[in-house]
């Protein structure tokens, strides 16, 4: 037998040994679980047969079979030529993604699938590994930290630049995914202040749209308590940063005698103040006193936090604008109906309003597989694809449901765990990528079913039709296996 047989079955044999197979085994449960649960979302009383390549679960179990091929297939490639054709994977998929835009067919207002007779695939799903795997060399790169305005240009750039394509498909859902890369940023030393800034801007976007038709001091009471939050963030950013007593105790002193004073002239004098004079005059004067402030204490700090208050009362601002100018009507529609601003129970709400049913009819343990009566009389559009998670709480309850979050909960950590015990940064930064779009399809698809988040079209992995998402997280993960196998024989490579 020649050295390079035994070099090979040595090879095959240390794969075998060193992949992981709890998650393999998880992969597996999920994709055979989703495609059981596309049966039952699709079950014709007149064609019951599961395999019936006629019917959805066909058709999605020939996807998982060929996804398991995949992924086995994927095993099999050197963890090196992930690493050493990071780019070029992913300058390829950033022109397919271009070419989508101009040849592909209008499906339902997006043109974000390439058609290949009877099949089609959304490049969109493929463009996540490639993306991951770019992120992943660049931050693998010897010497390279986010400590530099270049450094964290370069890294952007790669994750805005699928976005920018996917958005241009008109596939909104789809390009949103990408920004969860954000998390890998911070796990790799970007500053927690960007998340911070990220939650404050869903927090104004929220309030402002939400209490927008009641008015209070003459402007919308969304307004307003926007105007109230970010004045109590500069005073708890001052105390947090800023050395000074005095800054921050003044600040909020400022902010305490002018409330009370405006109480007292509407109250007893009944003068009418306008609350964007006093929010303007109040919040404008402790910025005047914070630039005063800088000569007095620690400038950088204190200037960071008064870029923060204006930029903060920029966006407040601009919120109305971007939602009326920039998304689309029946975008605006459904994130009103989620912020519960219309019901529109037979239009934007409807999905929304039935699977909720669907979900609240299963009760603790459901009604048993194949007899979701939401399921079978198609009360809830689309099912088998966005929706499958009614599928679930109707037939299996809330045990059932338990058990499947719990499952992806296993596989999100053992992700996890499989990132922090990489020897290359390459390793560990691909592991996180993974996890952040786990984490992110998983959150917002859950939340669109039950009603905590807009509908924009974001797919349950392993769980919604289609062989492109399955296809698309089978390569997500199973690049990690192999890449993961390795990290002993080439943690110093």
């Amino acid at each position: 037998m020649s050295q390079l047989q035994l070099h090979n079955d040595d090879e095959g044999g240390n794969l075998l040994r060193q992949v992981d197979w709890f998650t393999i085994i998880l992969y597996l449960l999920l994709v055979v679980a989703g495609a059981v649960s596309i049966y039952a979302a699709t079950y014709d009383f007149d064609k019951a047969s599961m395999f019936d390549m006629a019917e959805f679960s066909g058709k999605q179990f020939v996807w998982a079979g060929l996804s398991i091929i995949i992924g086995f297939s994927l095993l099999l490639i050197d963890r090196r030529l992930y690493e050493a054709y990071a780019y070029p994977i992913y300058g390829v998929m950033i022109m397919l993604l271009i070419v989508t835009i101009f040849v592909a067919p209008d499906i339902k207002g997006s043109h974000s699938w390439l058609v290949f007779g009877p099949v089609s695939l959304q490049p969109a799903e493929f463009a996540k590994f490639a993306t991951a795997l770019a992120l992943a060399k660049l931050f693998g790169t010897y010497g390279f930290q986010l400590n530099s305005t270049r450094n964290y240009a370069i890294a952007i750039t790669i994750i805005v630049l699928p976005i920018l394509c996917i958005i241009l498909e008109r596939e909104t859902g789809s390009a949103l995914v990408y920004t969860s890369l954000v998390f890998v940023l911070y796990r790799e030393g970007m500053s927690g202040f960007v998340l911070f800034a990220a939650l404050c801007a869903i927090v104004y976007f929220v309030v402002v749209l939400k209490f927008a038709a009641m008015t209070i001091m003459g402007i919308p009471l969304g307004m307003f308590v926007a105007f109230i939050i970010v004045m109590v963030l500069i005073v708890a950013m001052l105390l947090f940063y800023c050395r000074s007593f005095f800054l921050w105790r003044n600040v909020t002193l400022g902010y305490v005698v002018s409330g009370l004073l405006a109480w007292a002239l509407i109250r007893w004098a009944g003068v009418s103040i306008n609350g964007y004079v006093f929010f303007g005059v109040v919040i404008g004067v402790s910025l005047i006193y914070l630039a005063w402030g800088m000569l007095h204490d620690d400038m950088r700090k204190v200037a960071f936090t008064l870029v923060f208050a204006v930029l903060s009362i920029i966006f407040m601002f601009m919120v109305n604008f971007a939602f009326n100018n920039i998304l689309e009507p029946h975008q605006q529609m459904r994130i009103k109906v989620t912020l519960g601003i219309e019901q529109d129970l037979r239009g934007a709400g409807y999905n929304v309003n039935q699977s909720k049913i669907a979900i609240g009819s299963g009760g603790l343990l459901g009604k048993g597989f194949l007899n979701g009566t939401q399921t079978k009389l198609k009360y809830v559009p689309e099912q088998h694809t966005d929706f499958i998670f009614c599928t679930i709480g109707e037939e299996k309850g809330f045990v059932g449901s338990v058990i499947v979050l719990v499952a992806f909960l296993m596989l999100i950590l053992r992700i996890i765990t499989l990132a922090e015990r990489q020897q290359t940064t390459f390793g560990r930064v691909y592991a996180y990528c993974v996890a952040s779009y786990l984490i992110f399809h998983l959150a917002i698809n859950i939340g669109m079913v039950i009603g905590l988040c807009p509908v924009i079209g974001i797919p349950l992995p392993f769980f919604s039709y289609g062989g492109s998402s399955l296809w698309g997280f089978t390569f997500l993960l199973f690049i990690l296996l192999r890449i993961d196998a390795d990290r002993r024989a080439y943690g110093s490579w």
